[in-house]
């Protein structure tokens, strides 16, 4: 390939089909018709040697040859924008709708302050919430229906980590960690004791599960111990679990800062787990495509602020923040 001769226009339309991972969507990001984008991947097939881009059921899929050479085209296209892009936001008059994924109480415990950020000095933006039904939102990210993911993605930040195969278009930033306690109400049978391996596998369990499958993380370490735990029943709601906790003899397992999220602090105790347990790391997911959109910075700079100013009020005692 002869670099004085390559259309640098074609690294722009190469740049947004690996964004958009679908060549419909990169035609409407980029002002072209389909078949103008597929012609210019096709004359850039050409000029590397190489598929690049493989059609599949769900869009395209790069080549190892495309995950290659992306970074630095899309680090070098960025650059140029940085460089030639208003930078400059200004939230009192902006009219913008963001798109959040967050659970339950994830959304309880972030929104309150959020909003009232919003009221104060931005009364045009709007926010809509999406249910957040799974631990991998990057398909939702990478179809464009939503702007910004918070939760616990432990597998998603693992193979980002790993720079595994699919990470490139998705960007990450940790807000805070937390840890997992067990939950029960506050007349429950263990509550004045402390809490052993055998009292916690005698008991029966709730597990808060997205997927209804019947098996998480506590279950992993219980099993590394050769103990496992009864789960009496999977609900996909923070908020429901604690109104059935409170009401019940179930135990079930939360992350510390979540538990004035259920609504039923008062009717609840928690204690420590007598196993190991991972921290809980909770992330911002968000699409390449945003990362320099001022509006876009603006609300991921807020987010981080509300954490480490404390905003969130639940995180001040519950949570070790990261620096």
């Amino acid at each position: 390939m002869n670099f004085l001769t390559l259309d640098l226009n074609l690294l722009r339309v190469f740049d947004a089909v690996m964004i958009e991972q679908n060549l419909t969507r990169a035609a409407d990001k980029l002002a072209m018709t389909q078949p103008a984008v597929s012609n210019a991947l096709k004359r850039l097939r050409h000029s590397f040697n190489d598929e690049l881009l493989i059609r599949t059921a769900y869009g395209v899929k790069p080549t190892p040859r495309a995950e290659a050479v992306w970074p630095a085209i899309r680090q070098a296209l960025s650059n140029l924008e940085a460089a030639i892009a208003p930078t400059s936001f200004d939230v009192s008059n902006a009219q913008v709708t963001f798109r959040m994924a967050m659970a339950d109480a994830t959304a309880a415990l972030w929104l309150p302050t959020l909003v009232r950020a919003i009221e104060h000095d931005a009364s045009a933006i709007n926010v809509r919430m999406v249910p957040l039904t799974t631990r991998e939102p990057r398909p939702m990210l990478l179809r464009g229906d939503i702007d910004i993911a918070v939760g616990f993605f432990p597998g998603v930040v693992a193979q980002m980590a790993g720079g595994q195969s699919g990470s490139n278009a998705i960007r990450h930033e940790r807000l805070y960690s937390g840890h997992y306690v067990s939950v029960m109400r506050a007349d429950h049978p263990l509550a004045n004791s402390k809490l052993t391996v055998d009292d916690y596998c005698s008991a029966r369990h709730l597990l808060v599960s997205f997927s209804g499958r019947a098996n998480g993380l506590v279950d992993e370490a219980l099993a590394r111990l050769g103990r496992e735990r009864r789960i009496l029943l999977t609900v996909n709601q923070f908020f429901t679990a604690g109104r059935v906790v409170a009401n019940s003899d179930l135990l079930t397992v939360l992350p510390r800062h979540l538990i004035s999220a259920t609504g039923m602090t008062d009717a609840l105790i928690w204690k420590e787990l007598p196993f190991d347990m991972p921290e809980v790391h909770v992330d911002m997911l968000w699409h390449e495509r945003d990362s320099r959109n001022p509006a876009h910075k603006w609300l991921r700079d807020n987010l981080v602020n509300m954490t480490h100013s404390n905003l969130v009020p639940q995180l001040k005692h519950d949570v070790q923040i990261e620096t």
